[in-house]
């Protein structure tokens, strides 16, 4: 099979594969349909993941169509259309028992990062009754894409911020987990959303489309006063952090009121520090983590009733043999795309 490899010192190369073949009765074979790029696979290639292992096939938000199952696969079967969670779990161990999946003792983010992924005409799904949701018929491959990763990455970060009825949310990034946020957060209840992002057009189009109640741009004003005009000087109920940025990092704690959540969903390529003597008294509880992806049949349900889309988040389209090229579009124009398709 061709599969899209990465090498160490940033390069990536259509290479030839063997076809992946079941190694445990709980495993799955997926034949690829449709899959996108996301940040984090840019962050392998920068060499910002140190587990990644070289030479594997990149990728990990993809859907597809089962073409074998292994004999203990008992939820899905040959022929079935279906959403794949970007994390590997396994559903029994310590954490698995109480939904923390991303830390699963027998997985984790495995998929283009440690196993071949996405990025490739098959794909082998370890513990595919937890990987692999069936997609409803009237949901399309576009509208099923984002389901295993930054939907629920999006999900999980709502969810981080125990949102009460009415509460004001406030997301740093209007990017796709951003995005997907604000959408989940409205969800929840919450009555107010505020968008922060340094890209106008990505916050006109979080406006334009009702995704964001107010949006403020840090280059243009002040993020900190311009929060608190809008939440009776308080600061938001809630943040969540989607960046990635030393500045916003600095932001989210600056903008939430007292005794509330942070919600820390970005990944970082540098460390980030805490100024406790400046954040004392402001009794802040920060939740930080990789996605628990943990709802992708909730999210499904939600799409195929029509409470939620994310197909709009799709901006470019290429074909797998055109795969080099979409990344390195997405790589320099990162700021222009929400997120590139990819057709086999």
């Amino acid at each position: 099979m061709k599969a899209l490899i990465w090498k160490k010192g940033g390069k990536i190369e259509l290479a030839e594969k063997p076809d992946p073949k079941i190694k445990k009765q709980t495993d799955a074979i997926i034949k690829v349909t449709r899959s996108s790029i996301c940040t984090s696979d840019l962050h392998i290639i920068h060499g910002a993941v140190p587990r990644a292992v070289e030479g594997k096939a990149l990728g990990h938000e993809f859907v597809g169509i089962v073409e074998k199952a292994g004999n203990c696969v008992k939820n899905i079967k040959e022929g079935d259309r279906v959403a794949v969670n970007c994390i590997t779990y396994c559903g029994e161990c310590w954490f698995c028992e109480r939904n923390y999946i991303n830390n699963c003792q027998n997985g984790g983010w495995e998929l283009g990062c440690t196993i071949d992924g996405a990025h490739a005409e098959y794909a082998r799904i370890p513990y595919a009754d937890k990987g692999l949701t069936k997609i409803p018929d009237n949901i399309s491959d576009d509208d099923a894409l984002f389901v295993g990763d930054i939907l629920s990455s999006g999900y999980f970060g709502a969810e981080l911020c125990e949102i009460k009825q009415n509460d004001t949310i406030t997301v740093i990034g209007a990017g796709p987990v951003g995005l997907c946020a604000m959408l989940c957060a409205r969800l929840m209840g919450a009555g107010k959303i505020i968008a922060i992002d340094i890209n106008e057009e990505r916050l006109k189009f979080a406006k334009e489309l009702q995704i964001a109640d107010i949006i403020i741009n840090p280059q243009a004003q002040n993020t900190e006063i311009a929060v608190k005009s809008h939440t009776s000087q308080r600061g938001a109920d809630g943040v969540i952090e989607a960046a990635g940025t030393n500045e916003s990092f600095q932001t989210a704690w600056k903008i939430a009121r007292p005794n509330s959540i942070v919600a820390i969903v970005a990944m970082y390529e540098e460390n980030q520090t805490l100024p406790l003597p400046q954040m004392y008294g402001k009794n802040l509880i920060f939740k930080t983590g990789g996605v628990d992806a943990i709802h992708c049949k909730k999210l499904l349900e939600l799409i195929s009733e029509r409470k939620l889309s994310t197909n709009f988040l799709i901006t470019a389209n290429y074909k797998f043999d055109e795969i080099i090229e979409a990344y390195k579009e997405f790589d320099t124009n990162k700021n222009t795309h929400f997120k590139i398709a990819i057709t086999y």
